[in-house]
């Protein structure tokens, strides 16, 4: 692996679209998981050699985490358009709304990418699982957040529960997946979406 990585010299260019290449890394792990998907499955699928993949990405686990960054997109700005929406419910409403259209791409796997990259929580991708939860973590936090600023301004009853509501969000969305995965399709996701808000405290 050593020689592999300085037989290349800094500077040299990629002779590969590296964009399309991480594109087509990130459809194959949310294709088969992380665990099961080998270097040669990575490599068959971006068109190119395992050197050329250890010499641009490091190695399976950061490819894989570059993959994740760009499936989830920049956790600032998730966290700025939570903010930005005019309530909390509505945040929760674009979320799962997002979710749905997400799961349900012509284009993509059928599902959510984290959820079926690590669903087999095994300590060999301890790491990667703990990655994935950080970035639930921090959608869920910011729609907290948003809960709790809603309580604040009077929009939501002063006894709300932030967390369990934020929380529910997040466990819809992670079931939808798992719906989505046994072929449901996107209207009746959104309805799921849409029937989850009756739980939200005032009108829905």
């Amino acid at each position: 692996m050593e020689s592999t990585l300085s037989s290349r010299r800094p500077g040299r260019p990629l002779s590969f679209n590296r964009d399309f290449a991480l594109r087509q890394a990130m459809l194959v792990f949310w294709r088969h998981g992380y665990e099961t998907t080998s270097i040669a499955d990575l490599t068959a699928a971006m068109g190119i050699t395992a050197p050329s993949l250890y010499a641009a990405f490091g190695d399976k686990k950061q490819l894989f985490l570059e993959a994740v960054r760009l499936y989830a997109g920049d956790p600032r700005a998730m966290a700025d358009g939570i903010d930005a929406a005019p309530s909390a419910l509505e945040a929760a409403r674009g979320l799962m709304t997002a979710a749905a259209r997400a799961y349900t791409g012509e284009d993509t796997p059928s599902g959510c990418l984290m959820a079926s990259a690590t669903a087999s929580g095994s300590a060999a991708s301890a790491d990667v699982q703990r990655v994935v939860a950080d970035i639930r973590r921090s959608v869920r936090c910011s729609l907290q957040a948003k809960i709790d600023q809603d309580m604040q301004a009077g929009r939501l009853p002063p006894a709300t529960n932030g967390a369990a509501l934020a929380g529910l969000v997040m466990a819809v969305m992670q079931g939808m997946s798992v719906l989505a995965r046994d072929g449901m399709e996107r209207p009746a996701l959104l309805g799921i979406a849409e029937a989850s808000l009756q739980a939200w405290p005032g009108d829905a």
